[in-house]
């Protein structure tokens, strides 16, 4: 497979990850090589569903990726232990612009933010019979529920913080769904990295990923103007809310419980028939 058009330099690694002030809050030192023995990193940012796709064609070495997407990809991807989102209270929501039923869902024509985004994955365990779904980037989702081309939308990311904004109603947690019939926490997206780098080059991103979430907190100043500069049109109070929500003590390190809970959602979409049955193991070993 050749290597990809944006990979222009042979002694840097591509990465991709998202806009959003989580990704950029987490990746600011290593993409500005301010990290002792971390690699050098030639940045890609895109939407998360763009980022599933690219992945599945192997265009990256190191991408941000929805733990849905990596089920089918962990072939070929190591899941890294740091930079990923994972927590508690912050899974995606169904929307709509009118009251509606939980159990009403699997009947509505709704909107999800790409196919293979997790999000997509925790509606269809939710309510498998539901089969008229339509795929749209997420920033479209609120508006299309607002007029009505869609019965509901399933909203991620800091549309979370806004949606009564735009008049719509909650339907359903997904994430509180997730937990509350799990006790995990919900696992939202991960780092994985090339498992043809080696596994010397895969230790290497890992250690570099854990100390560039170190530098974000220790240096929030620092990494500020970048979050915003990519933040777009982001109030600061929703930016900041954004970064509260999606950064915490899994993001440094999933640790035994946050590996639980990764465990957790692969095996039902693999026992719901959503995902392969596959027995690479997601993780290099610790040592």
């Amino acid at each position: 497979m050749s290597r990809p058009a944006h990979a222009v330099l042979p002694e840097a690694l591509s990465l991709g990850y998202s806009p959003c002030p989580n990704d950029t809050y987490i990746f600011y030192a290593l993409v500005h090589g301010l990290l002792p023995g971390a690699p050098d990193v030639a940045e890609v940012l895109e939407d998360i569903e763009t980022l599933n796709g690219m992945a599945s064609r192997e265009e990256l070495d190191i991408v941000k990726i929805s733990f849905h997407a990596l089920g089918h990809l962990r072939q070929s991807y190591c899941l890294m232990r740091s930079g990923g989102a994972l927590g508690r209270g912050c899974g995606p929501l169904v929307v709509a612009g009118r009251d509606l039923a939980p159990d009403e869902i699997s009947r509505c024509r709704v909107a999800i933010p790409g196919r293979m985004t997790t999000a997509a994955l925790l509606v269809r365990l939710f309510a498998p019979e539901l089969t008229d779904v339509v795929e749209m980037p997420f920033h479209r989702i609120m508006e299309a529920t607002r007029t009505g081309e869609v019965d509901a939308g399933v909203i991620i990311h800091e549309s979370r913080f806004t949606y009564q904004h735009h008049g719509l109603h909650k339907v359903l947690d997904l994430g509180q769904w997730w937990e509350s019939t799990t006790g995990q926490a919900i696992p939202l997206g991960g780092i994985a990295a090339r498992r043809a780098l080696g596994e010397e080059r895969l230790r290497q991103i890992e250690c570099a990923l854990r100390d560039s979430v170190d530098y974000a907190h220790a240096h929030p100043d620092a990494v500020r103007d970048y979050v915003a500069t990519h933040a777009q049109e982001m109030e600061t109070e929703v930016m900041e809310s954004h970064i509260a929500l999606y950064v915490n003590d899994y993001t440094r390190d999933y640790g035994d419980t946050g590996e639980a809970a990764i465990d957790d959602l692969l095996s039902r979409a693999t026992a719901a028939g959503i995902l392969p049955a596959v027995e690479t193991p997601l993780f290099l070993p610790r040592i």
